[in-house]
Protein backbone atom coordinates (compact mmCIF):
# COMPACT_ATOMS: atom_id res chain seq x y z
CA UNK A 1 0.00 0.00 0.00
CA UNK A 2 2.93 2.67 0.64
CA UNK A 3 3.85 2.24 -3.24
CA UNK A 4 -0.08 3.49 -3.76
CA UNK A 5 0.41 6.28 -1.52
CA UNK A 6 3.34 7.41 -2.71
CA UNK A 7 1.87 7.11 -6.53
CA UNK A 8 -1.05 9.33 -5.42
CA UNK A 9 1.25 11.77 -3.92
CA UNK A 10 2.72 12.27 -7.66
CA UNK A 11 -0.63 12.35 -8.94
CA UNK A 12 -2.12 14.75 -6.54
CA UNK A 13 -4.11 12.28 -4.58
CA UNK A 14 -6.19 11.69 -7.92
CA UNK A 15 -8.60 8.83 -7.04
CA UNK A 16 -9.17 8.19 -10.58
CA UNK A 17 -5.66 7.73 -11.42
CA UNK A 18 -4.57 5.64 -7.87
CA UNK A 19 -7.52 3.16 -8.95
CA UNK A 20 -6.12 2.79 -12.59
CA UNK A 21 -2.30 2.21 -11.21
CA UNK A 22 -4.16 -0.16 -8.80
CA UNK A 23 -5.98 -1.85 -11.52
CA UNK A 24 -2.95 -2.06 -14.22
CA UNK A 25 -0.94 -3.38 -11.02
CA UNK A 26 -3.76 -6.24 -10.38
CA UNK A 27 -3.87 -6.87 -13.81
CA UNK A 28 0.13 -7.38 -14.59
CA UNK A 29 -0.43 -10.04 -10.80
CA UNK A 30 -3.03 -12.24 -12.69
CA UNK A 31 -1.43 -11.89 -15.74
CA UNK A 32 2.27 -13.57 -14.39
CA UNK A 33 -0.05 -16.25 -12.55
CA UNK A 34 -1.75 -17.15 -15.68
CA UNK A 35 1.16 -17.29 -17.74
CA UNK A 36 2.96 -19.40 -14.39
CA UNK A 37 -0.56 -21.75 -14.92
CA UNK A 38 0.03 -22.31 -18.73
CA UNK A 39 4.14 -23.01 -17.96
CA UNK A 40 2.17 -25.99 -15.11
CA UNK A 41 -0.07 -27.00 -17.91
CA UNK A 42 3.04 -27.51 -20.43
CA UNK A 43 5.01 -29.07 -18.07
CA UNK A 44 2.02 -31.33 -16.95
CA UNK A 45 0.99 -32.40 -20.72
CA UNK A 46 4.84 -32.95 -21.37
CA UNK A 47 4.79 -35.78 -18.52
CA UNK A 48 1.64 -37.31 -19.83
CA UNK A 49 2.83 -37.38 -23.29
CA UNK A 50 5.79 -38.73 -22.03
CA UNK A 51 4.02 -41.69 -19.76
CA UNK A 52 1.93 -42.20 -23.43
CA UNK A 53 5.00 -42.82 -25.76
CA UNK A 54 5.52 -45.60 -22.69
CA UNK A 55 2.38 -47.63 -23.70
CA UNK A 56 2.54 -48.32 -27.34
CA UNK A 57 -0.68 -49.13 -29.10
CA UNK A 58 -1.71 -49.58 -33.04
CA UNK A 59 -5.20 -50.12 -34.32
CA UNK A 60 -5.80 -52.38 -37.10
CA UNK A 61 -8.42 -53.14 -38.80
CA UNK A 62 -7.42 -55.56 -41.59
CA UNK A 63 -5.31 -58.79 -42.21
CA UNK A 64 -3.06 -56.25 -44.66
CA UNK A 65 -2.92 -53.61 -42.21
CA UNK A 66 -1.52 -55.67 -39.92
CA UNK A 67 1.55 -56.58 -42.16
CA UNK A 68 2.19 -53.56 -42.85
CA UNK A 69 2.19 -52.60 -39.46
CA UNK A 70 4.72 -55.73 -38.59
CA UNK A 71 7.02 -54.47 -41.77
CA UNK A 72 6.91 -50.91 -40.49
CA UNK A 73 7.19 -51.61 -36.64
CA UNK A 74 9.67 -54.42 -36.95
CA UNK A 75 12.59 -52.98 -35.25
CA UNK A 76 10.69 -52.12 -32.30
CA UNK A 77 8.77 -55.41 -31.65
CA UNK A 78 12.53 -56.74 -31.47
CA UNK A 79 13.74 -54.81 -28.75
CA UNK A 80 10.81 -55.94 -26.99
CA UNK A 81 11.79 -59.20 -27.75
CA UNK A 82 15.41 -58.85 -26.45
CA UNK A 83 13.88 -56.73 -23.47
CA UNK A 84 12.16 -60.32 -23.02
CA UNK A 85 15.43 -62.35 -23.41
CA UNK A 86 17.38 -59.85 -21.06
CA UNK A 87 14.98 -59.94 -18.01
CA UNK A 88 14.34 -63.64 -18.17
CA UNK A 89 16.31 -66.16 -16.36
CA UNK A 90 18.23 -69.44 -17.80
CA UNK A 91 16.28 -71.11 -14.83
CA UNK A 92 12.95 -71.86 -14.22
CA UNK A 93 12.46 -69.27 -11.08
CA UNK A 94 10.14 -66.93 -10.23
CA UNK A 95 11.58 -63.29 -10.55
CA UNK A 96 10.61 -59.69 -10.70
CA UNK A 97 10.23 -56.87 -13.22
CA UNK A 98 10.47 -52.95 -12.28
CA UNK A 99 7.56 -51.19 -14.12
CA UNK A 100 4.16 -48.91 -13.63
CA UNK A 101 1.31 -50.63 -12.46
CA UNK A 102 -1.58 -48.39 -13.78
CA UNK A 103 -4.43 -50.25 -11.48
CA UNK A 104 -2.07 -49.24 -8.55
CA UNK A 105 -0.43 -46.05 -9.79
CA UNK A 106 2.78 -46.63 -8.79
CA UNK A 107 6.05 -48.24 -9.47
CA UNK A 108 6.05 -51.95 -8.43
CA UNK A 109 8.14 -54.94 -8.81
CA UNK A 110 6.36 -57.16 -10.93
CA UNK A 111 5.82 -60.87 -10.25
CA UNK A 112 6.42 -63.33 -12.98
CA UNK A 113 6.84 -66.69 -12.90
CA UNK A 114 6.54 -70.48 -14.86
CA UNK A 115 3.48 -71.32 -13.43
CA UNK A 116 1.30 -71.22 -16.82
CA UNK A 117 4.01 -72.03 -18.93
CA UNK A 118 4.03 -73.51 -22.13
CA UNK A 119 5.73 -77.25 -22.94
CA UNK A 120 8.86 -75.92 -24.12
CA UNK A 121 9.16 -73.72 -20.36
CA UNK A 122 8.46 -70.78 -21.98
CA UNK A 123 6.62 -67.96 -19.55
CA UNK A 124 3.14 -67.11 -20.35
CA UNK A 125 3.27 -63.50 -19.86
CA UNK A 126 -0.40 -62.84 -20.36
CA UNK A 127 -1.20 -64.87 -17.30
CA UNK A 128 1.75 -63.48 -14.93
CA UNK A 129 3.50 -60.16 -14.74
CA UNK A 130 1.29 -60.26 -11.38
CA UNK A 131 1.07 -56.53 -9.67
CA UNK A 132 2.42 -56.89 -5.87
CA UNK A 133 -0.49 -53.89 -4.55
CA UNK A 134 -3.33 -54.95 -6.94
CA UNK A 135 -2.91 -58.83 -7.53
CA UNK A 136 -3.89 -58.48 -11.12
CA UNK A 137 -1.92 -60.35 -14.22
CA UNK A 138 -0.46 -58.27 -16.96
CA UNK A 139 -3.91 -59.22 -19.25
CA UNK A 140 -5.93 -58.10 -16.81
CA UNK A 141 -4.15 -54.51 -16.39
CA UNK A 142 -4.04 -54.36 -19.75
CA UNK A 143 -7.78 -55.00 -19.55
CA UNK A 144 -8.25 -51.66 -17.31
CA UNK A 145 -5.39 -49.40 -19.10
CA UNK A 146 -7.19 -50.22 -22.87
CA UNK A 147 -10.76 -49.51 -21.40
CA UNK A 148 -9.84 -46.25 -20.27
CA UNK A 149 -8.31 -45.27 -23.31
CA UNK A 150 -10.69 -46.57 -25.52
CA UNK A 151 -14.25 -47.25 -24.91
CA UNK A 152 -15.35 -43.00 -23.79
CA UNK A 153 -16.83 -44.14 -20.34
CA UNK A 154 -18.82 -41.77 -17.93
CA UNK A 155 -19.47 -42.70 -14.00
CA UNK A 156 -22.94 -43.63 -15.52
CA UNK A 157 -22.54 -45.59 -18.26
CA UNK A 158 -24.64 -48.66 -18.54
CA UNK A 159 -21.97 -51.60 -19.09
CA UNK A 160 -22.75 -55.23 -19.40
CA UNK A 161 -19.99 -57.69 -19.07
CA UNK A 162 -20.30 -61.83 -19.68
CA UNK A 163 -19.00 -62.84 -16.55
CA UNK A 164 -19.66 -61.97 -12.72
CA UNK A 165 -17.59 -64.24 -10.27
CA UNK A 166 -14.12 -62.96 -11.08
CA UNK A 167 -11.80 -59.84 -9.98
CA UNK A 168 -12.36 -58.21 -13.51
CA UNK A 169 -15.75 -58.11 -12.80
CA UNK A 170 -15.88 -56.71 -9.65
CA UNK A 171 -13.41 -54.07 -10.43
CA UNK A 172 -15.56 -52.41 -13.11
CA UNK A 173 -18.57 -52.78 -10.60
CA UNK A 174 -16.71 -50.71 -7.79
CA UNK A 175 -16.04 -48.31 -10.72
CA UNK A 176 -19.25 -47.98 -12.66
CA UNK A 177 -22.40 -48.51 -11.08
CA UNK A 178 -25.00 -49.48 -13.57
CA UNK A 179 -22.87 -52.67 -14.45
CA UNK A 180 -24.39 -56.01 -15.28
CA UNK A 181 -22.43 -59.18 -14.70
CA UNK A 182 -23.75 -62.56 -16.04
CA UNK A 183 -22.41 -66.51 -16.20
CA UNK A 184 -23.10 -69.16 -18.62
CA UNK A 185 -25.18 -71.43 -15.92
CA UNK A 186 -27.07 -73.58 -18.68
CA UNK A 187 -30.08 -75.25 -18.03
CA UNK A 188 -29.77 -74.84 -14.07
CA UNK A 189 -32.07 -72.07 -14.29
CA UNK A 190 -33.77 -70.09 -16.60
CA UNK A 191 -32.00 -67.35 -18.87
CA UNK A 192 -32.10 -63.95 -17.20
CA UNK A 193 -32.90 -64.87 -13.86
CA UNK A 194 -30.86 -65.14 -10.69
CA UNK A 195 -29.52 -67.96 -8.78
CA UNK A 196 -28.97 -68.22 -4.97
CA UNK A 197 -25.58 -66.73 -5.42
CA UNK A 198 -26.98 -63.56 -6.97
CA UNK A 199 -25.30 -64.54 -10.16
CA UNK A 200 -27.27 -63.96 -13.28
CA UNK A 201 -27.58 -66.75 -16.19
CA UNK A 202 -27.13 -65.71 -19.89
CA UNK A 203 -26.18 -67.14 -23.11
CA UNK A 204 -24.93 -65.18 -25.54
CA UNK A 205 -26.45 -66.28 -28.51
CA UNK A 206 -29.99 -65.48 -26.88
CA UNK A 207 -29.88 -62.13 -24.34
CA UNK A 208 -32.46 -61.77 -22.41
CA UNK A 209 -31.92 -57.80 -22.83
CA UNK A 210 -34.04 -55.56 -24.44
CA UNK A 211 -32.65 -53.81 -27.35
CA UNK A 212 -29.95 -51.30 -26.94
CA UNK A 213 -29.50 -51.52 -23.33
CA UNK A 214 -25.91 -51.08 -22.55
CA UNK A 215 -23.51 -48.02 -23.65
CA UNK A 216 -20.67 -50.33 -23.13
CA UNK A 217 -20.07 -54.39 -23.36
CA UNK A 218 -17.55 -56.48 -22.60
CA UNK A 219 -16.45 -59.87 -23.22
CA UNK A 220 -13.14 -61.49 -22.54
CA UNK A 221 -11.87 -65.07 -23.50
CA UNK A 222 -16.15 -65.96 -24.10
CA UNK A 223 -16.76 -66.01 -27.62
CA UNK A 224 -14.60 -69.13 -28.40
CA UNK A 225 -16.07 -71.42 -26.33
CA UNK A 226 -19.40 -70.62 -28.80
CA UNK A 227 -20.33 -72.89 -31.55
CA UNK A 228 -22.36 -70.40 -32.93
CA UNK A 229 -20.13 -67.45 -32.47
CA UNK A 230 -21.78 -65.39 -35.59
CA UNK A 231 -25.00 -65.52 -33.61
CA UNK A 232 -23.38 -63.96 -30.44
CA UNK A 233 -21.48 -61.27 -32.45
CA UNK A 234 -25.05 -60.10 -33.51
CA UNK A 235 -26.66 -60.92 -29.91
CA UNK A 236 -23.57 -58.39 -28.70
CA UNK A 237 -24.70 -55.28 -31.72
CA UNK A 238 -28.46 -55.99 -30.45
CA UNK A 239 -27.76 -55.23 -26.88
CA UNK A 240 -25.39 -52.19 -27.83
CA UNK A 241 -26.76 -48.64 -27.95
CA UNK A 242 -26.19 -46.56 -31.53
CA UNK A 243 -22.76 -45.06 -30.92
CA UNK A 244 -21.76 -47.46 -27.84
CA UNK A 245 -18.64 -50.01 -27.80
CA UNK A 246 -17.94 -53.02 -27.69
CA UNK A 247 -14.54 -54.47 -26.48
CA UNK A 248 -13.48 -58.42 -26.21
CA UNK A 249 -10.58 -60.69 -26.19
CA UNK A 250 -10.54 -64.06 -27.57
CA UNK A 251 -7.74 -66.27 -28.75
CA UNK A 252 -6.49 -64.79 -31.65
CA UNK A 253 -4.37 -66.21 -34.61
CA UNK A 254 -2.16 -62.65 -36.06
CA UNK A 255 -0.80 -64.23 -39.06
CA UNK A 256 -4.25 -65.99 -40.44
CA UNK A 257 -6.79 -64.18 -43.17
CA UNK A 258 -9.34 -66.46 -41.46
CA UNK A 259 -11.18 -68.10 -38.29
CA UNK A 260 -9.61 -71.68 -37.56
CA UNK A 261 -12.37 -73.60 -36.55
CA UNK A 262 -11.67 -76.79 -34.01
CA UNK A 263 -15.12 -78.02 -33.03
CA UNK A 264 -18.39 -77.55 -34.57
CA UNK A 265 -21.50 -78.95 -33.15
CA UNK A 266 -23.28 -81.38 -35.83
CA UNK A 267 -26.63 -83.12 -34.82
CA UNK A 268 -26.11 -82.27 -31.52
CA UNK A 269 -22.87 -83.94 -31.41
CA UNK A 270 -19.67 -82.30 -30.99
CA UNK A 271 -17.74 -82.65 -34.47
CA UNK A 272 -13.66 -82.44 -33.23
CA UNK A 273 -12.25 -80.94 -36.27
CA UNK A 274 -8.60 -80.03 -34.15
CA UNK A 275 -7.48 -81.83 -31.25
CA UNK A 276 -9.72 -80.79 -28.41
CA UNK A 277 -8.58 -78.11 -26.69
CA UNK A 278 -10.04 -76.84 -23.02
CA UNK A 279 -9.67 -73.85 -20.81
CA UNK A 280 -9.96 -73.14 -17.27
CA UNK A 281 -13.73 -72.42 -16.03
CA UNK A 282 -14.19 -70.15 -13.32
CA UNK A 283 -17.33 -71.44 -12.16
CA UNK A 284 -15.71 -74.82 -11.77
CA UNK A 285 -13.28 -77.11 -12.04
CA UNK A 286 -14.35 -78.34 -14.95
CA UNK A 287 -12.31 -77.08 -18.49
CA UNK A 288 -14.62 -75.54 -21.14
CA UNK A 289 -14.19 -76.75 -25.08
CA UNK A 290 -12.45 -73.87 -27.37
CA UNK A 291 -14.99 -73.93 -30.70
CA UNK A 292 -12.18 -71.40 -32.83
CA UNK A 293 -9.24 -69.58 -32.58
CA UNK A 294 -10.10 -66.28 -34.53
CA UNK A 295 -8.10 -64.62 -37.39
CA UNK A 296 -9.15 -61.08 -39.17
CA UNK A 297 -11.84 -62.26 -40.75
CA UNK A 298 -13.53 -62.20 -37.50
CA UNK A 299 -13.50 -58.28 -37.97
CA UNK A 300 -15.41 -57.77 -40.88
CA UNK A 301 -17.83 -60.73 -39.28
CA UNK A 302 -18.32 -57.90 -36.56
CA UNK A 303 -19.45 -55.05 -39.44
CA UNK A 304 -21.73 -58.11 -40.72
CA UNK A 305 -23.41 -58.31 -37.11
CA UNK A 306 -24.03 -54.43 -36.96
CA UNK A 307 -21.36 -52.81 -35.76
CA UNK A 308 -20.28 -49.65 -37.71
CA UNK A 309 -16.48 -49.92 -37.15
CA UNK A 310 -14.32 -52.95 -36.06
CA UNK A 311 -10.53 -53.37 -35.33
CA UNK A 312 -7.84 -54.79 -33.24
CA UNK A 313 -5.32 -53.06 -30.56
CA UNK A 314 -1.99 -54.40 -30.49
CA UNK A 315 0.06 -53.16 -27.67
CA UNK A 316 2.90 -53.90 -25.50
CA UNK A 317 4.75 -51.62 -23.16
CA UNK A 318 7.84 -52.76 -20.70
CA UNK A 319 7.21 -49.17 -18.95
CA UNK A 320 3.92 -50.67 -18.58
CA UNK A 321 4.59 -54.23 -17.67
CA UNK A 322 2.16 -55.32 -20.61
CA UNK A 323 5.26 -58.23 -21.77
CA UNK A 324 5.33 -61.00 -24.32
CA UNK A 325 5.39 -59.35 -27.56
CA UNK A 326 2.24 -58.02 -29.32
CA UNK A 327 -0.58 -58.61 -27.75
CA UNK A 328 -4.49 -57.88 -28.94
CA UNK A 329 -7.79 -56.28 -27.82
CA UNK A 330 -10.69 -55.93 -30.12
CA UNK A 331 -12.93 -52.61 -30.12
CA UNK A 332 -16.32 -52.42 -32.29
CA UNK A 333 -18.77 -49.17 -32.58
CA UNK A 334 -21.88 -49.45 -33.17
Amino acid sequence: MSGMRQIGRLLGNNDLMVKFFRWMITLSILLKVRRLIIEIKKIFIKYNLKKAECMRIHRIRTYDGFIEHTTRNKRMIENHQAFLRRVTPTSQVPFTVLGYSYTAGKQVDFLVDFQHSDKNGQVNWRESVNCPETFFNNRMRATFHLFDLEMESYQDSKIYITEQVTPIYTYFANKFPNTVGSEFLGDKIPFGSVDKNGVRNETLCALTFPDQSFDILISLDVLEHIPDYEQAFKECARVVKDGGRMMWSVPFISDNRINSIRAKIENDEINYILPPEYHGDTLSGDGVLCFQHFGWEMLEQMRSAGFRDAYALTYNSSEFGYLGGEQFMFVAIK
